[in-house]
């Protein structure tokens, strides 16, 4: 009888261990599940992350979906498949954001080198401008004082001009002055009888 009843309790033992493992297996799986499934959720809800690694997601996401469906004796491998796909879906998202961000950091770059350039050449423009007006104004002057020159050396050839002629109308009338003077002396002297003691001196 002793060992009869032993042997009883010894099988209702075994028959609650098989009853409980399973469960405590089953919840396990569903608490891994559960855990790679945040990280998927999490993963999705980050917009640094938005439309980056599809695939690899629906890959992590299809893990995750096998591993909660897993049977005791596949949970350890399907967990290790679920767990990496998961970690590679998160290395490919940031990956992804990081070469999202590195092409938006190049075409900045590219617009700022353009908007230096275009800056560069509107002040290359812009001088180059001011230096033809300027150069436009040095001509311009250089052109009024060569008229003015030449103005100032008609004037200077008029006034010597003027001044011969007033010389020459001068020395006419002196001239003219000294013959009337030598033709009075005449006139005098043949009213005198005589001719003159000497001929006027010329001044």
């Amino acid at each position: 009888m002793r060992l009869s009843t032993d042997i009883r309790c010894l099988a209702i033992a075994l028959m609650l261990a098989a009853a409980v493992s399973p469960a405590h297996a089953q919840g396990r799986s569903d608490a891994g599940a559960e855990a790679l499934g945040r990280k998927l959720v999490a993963l999705d809800a980050n917009p640094d992350y938005a439309n980056a690694a599809s695939f690899e997601r629906l890959q992590a996401r299809n893990a995750v979906d096998a591993l909660a469906n897993a049977r005791q004796s596949q949970y350890e491998a399907a967990y290790y498949v679920a767990d990496r796909r998961v970690q590679i879906a998160e290395a490919a998202a940031e990956t992804a954001a990081m070469q999202r961000q590195i092409r938006e950091l190049e075409r900045e770059r590219t617009e700022l080198l353009l908007e230096a350039s275009r800056r560069d050449a509107a002040a290359a423009r812009a001088e180059a401008e001011r230096l033809r007006i300027e150069a436009q104004v040095r001509a311009e002057e250089a052109e009024r004082l060569r008229m003015q020159t030449q103005s100032d050396a008609d004037a200077m050839a008029d006034v010597e001009t003027a001044l011969k002629d007033v010389a020459g109308a001068q020395a006419a009338r002196l001239k003219a002055a000294r013959a009337r003077e030598a033709e009075l002396a005449r006139q005098e002297a043949e009213l005198m009888g005589g001719k003159p003691d000497e001929k006027p001196k010329k001044k």
